[in-house]
């Protein structure tokens, strides 16, 4: 294996050989195909529950868009977290998509209940 110049400009915006912040990407990536999955089931509801199942599409397209649009400030903060040998966690972040989980398993169980 060649040995790389230190004052060679890399790529890499750390030098975690565990990839921790793809990994952490991936994941959130998987994460929005999850919502945009299920917004499109909800789309498949219409029919049958009516136009209220729309808010059910909304929250999960919001929800997908806004962590789709943060990805890149999450990677840099990542990145710069290991570079520093300090990184705080994303609570901020995992407790939104806590709450739209919420929200969205709430909003279902009512357009299933009441609805039908």
């Amino acid at each position: 294996m060649a040995r790389r110049d230190q004052n060679q400009n890399t790529t890499a915006a750390h030098e975690d050989s565990g990839l921790q912040p793809e990994r952490t990407i991936l994941a959130w990536g998987r994460t929005v195909l999850a919502l945009i999955t299920a917004a499109a089931i909800c789309l498949r509801w219409i029919t049958h529950h009516g136009v209220f199942v729309l808010t059910l599409f909304a929250v999960a397209v919001a929800t997908g868009a806004a962590i789709y649009l943060s990805q890149r400030a999450r990677y840099a903060r990542s990145s710069r977290g290991i570079t520093d040998e300090k990184i705080a966690a994303d609570a901020r972040s995992v407790l939104g998509l806590a709450t739209a989980t919420a929200v969205l398993g709430l909003l279902g169980l009512y357009v299933v209940l009441s609805l039908t």
